[in-house]
């Protein structure tokens, strides 16, 4: 083929994380509905999103190990047939905890087999532009906000919402799971580069997860997460607190996915000109600042404005994890070290919504959340500007196993 093959990888990644990933950020849209539905308070909905991000986490990992051991292509099926079906019974509940189990943990669980394996994937069919193609893959992320939860906001004003997570799994089964036949492993000359690693030659998952540089990342990752997932969920809420209708409110949630999709575009393009770890400070510190001026503005036009930067900032740095792990660990075990990362960083992702419903529900108020995640935030920019790249890089090969 005269195109690289490794950008058809990155645009199923970018389908795959979109549906995936982007049905458990559409969350945000269901929590009145089902609330209301369940007899349900907003903390009760929001733990079922703490429990589907710790799900997510934990999943990734093992998600990431399966397809360093069987390959990507049997990873991403089997996830896309468990979110459907996933989906399928959770538009069937009718009780909280069954909502928590179907949504919670199994939806959760297999959003994790599109995020971690196709980005592994795509960053070991790259050697040049690898921080655009993994940015370009993580915009599924962004592109799920901006499609996946308006889609569901209007099947609900249509139908309701159970309709609207049986729209969703077809999704997922109809066209995630078929798609998963075009992933390959890189060619061997790809899949033989040697990167560079922390360590020796000889690495092992357990000796890089030793290293500082490791656990420099994965707490920056966490801290990132804790700071932005709060303010994502209840967007929609505060959007509607604020004046907002239902639609305009989820225009709000829209609006910081197209802003993620720019920054996952401008901070991928600057961290191959630039270094990842210095864009990734950069993004860290616009962050913290949008999320701190949400205390402050209410108006819904400036809200509009606040909130695509505040997507360009979150959008932008997630991609640029895997692209560090891959620099300082090699692309051997980078299945399993950015799997385990992303099972860390879902800590924060799941603290976060939840923090955020307890203060509103308490306080009545959503101003605490926005100044506690605007300093958790600040802790990411800290850990960030202190840890420091592998003093050398040693080559370490790379096997791929069959079937992408």
């Amino acid at each position: 083929m005269k195109l690289h093959y490794g950008w058809v990888i990155v645009a199923f990644g970018i389908v795959a994380t979109c549906i995936g990933v982007g049905t458990v950020t559409a969350l945000s849209v269901f929590l009145r509905p089902v609330a209301a539905a369940l007899g349900s308070s907003l903390t009760g909905l929001s733990s079922v999103s703490t429990l589907a991000f710790l799900s997510m986490g934990v999943a990734g990992f093992a998600w990431g190990a399966l397809a360093d051991r069987f390959g990507t292509r049997s990873v991403v099926l089997a996830g896309a047939l468990m979110l459907g079906f996933g989906l399928l019974g959770a538009s069937r509940a009718t009780s909280l905890l069954e909502f928590q189990v179907l949504f919670g943990l199994v939806v959760g669980g297999a959003s994790g087999s599109s995020f971690a394996p196709l980005m592994a994937l795509v960053s070991n069919w790259f050697e040049k532009h690898r921080s655009l193609a993994v940015a370009l893959v993580s915009m599924g992320l962004g592109i799920g906000t901006i499609t996946v939860a308006p889609l569901a906001s209007l099947v609900m004003e249509a139908y309701d919402w159970r309709a609207a997570l049986m729209v969703l799994a077809g999704l997922a089964i109809f066209v995630v799971a078929p798609g998963a036949f075009l992933l390959r492993r890189p060619p061997a000359v790809l899949a033989g580069t040697s990167g560079p690693a922390v360590g020796g030659a000889s690495m092992t998952v357990g000796e890089a997860f030793r290293t500082p540089q490791f656990t420099a990342i994965a707490l920056t990752f966490m801290f990132c997460c804790a700071a932005h997932s709060g303010p994502i969920l209840h967007m929609v809420s505060y959007a509607t607190i604020c004046g907002a209708t239902g639609l305009t409110a989820t225009g709000m949630l829209s609006t910081a996915g197209l802003g993620g999709l720019v920054g996952r575009i401008g901070l991928g393009l600057l961290a191959d000109r630039i270094g990842a770890r210095q864009a990734l400070v950069a993004g860290l510190i616009l962050q913290a600042v949008t999320i701190s001026l949400y205390a402050a503005i209410g108006d819904l036009s400036w809200l509009f404005v606040l909130s695509a930067f505040f997507g360009f900032a979150y959008g932008g740095v997630m991609p640029l994890y895997a692209v560090l792990i891959r620099e300082y660990f090699g692309a051997r075990i980078m299945g399993t070290a950015f799997g385990a990362v992303t099972m860390i960083s879902s800590i924060g992702m799941a603290l976060g919504p939840l923090a955020g419903g307890w203060l509103y529900d308490n306080y009545a108020s959503y101003v605490g959340m926005y100044l506690g995640a605007g300093a958790v935030g600040l802790g990411a920019v800290l850990i960030a500007l202190v840890f420091r790249p592998p003093s050398a890089a040693v080559s370490v090969p790379v096997a791929q196993p069959a079937g992408g």
